[in-house]
């Protein structure tokens, strides 16, 4: 499925398409999840969201299973000509400090792409 123009909430609808039709193949993307952070709120629904501990900057998507050394997959993803804020730089550097693959994917593609790729490696301990 090739998606042109299109924004990043229509690549992450695709590619959590593509987890729902491929779950049987990898198991493990039934615990693939999206970490509500884009989006315009309220002023009185953001201040809410910070208080239950919404941060600026976390990754969109998080596959939590531990391959090779990584603890987890997270993948901040980005339209293919989208731009990766000082804040999402800052947050993959510290999920990749704190042992988990931390990534940018540029279009659903890349991101399946990335995620099978994981998947082929080793189970972590």
């Amino acid at each position: 499925m090739t998606i042109r123009r299109a924004s990043e909430h229509d690549h992450q609808v695709a590619l959590f398409r593509w987890a729902e039709l491929n779950h049987k193949r990898y198991p493990e993307l039934s615990a693939l999840y999206a970490i509500p952070n884009a989006g315009r709120r309220t002023l009185r629904m953001g201040a809410s969201m910070r208080a239950e501990g919404l941060k600026a900057g976390v990754p969109d998507i998080c596959l939590p299973a531990r391959r090779g050394d990584c603890g987890a997959l997270y993948i901040e993803l980005k339209a293919p000509k989208g731009k990766v804020s000082e804040l999402q730089r800052i947050w993959l550097s510290r999920l990749t400090a704190l042992g988990n693959r931390a990534i940018v994917c540029y279009g659903w593609e890349d991101a399946r792409d990335e995620i099978e790729e994981y998947l082929k490696l080793a189970r972590g301990t």
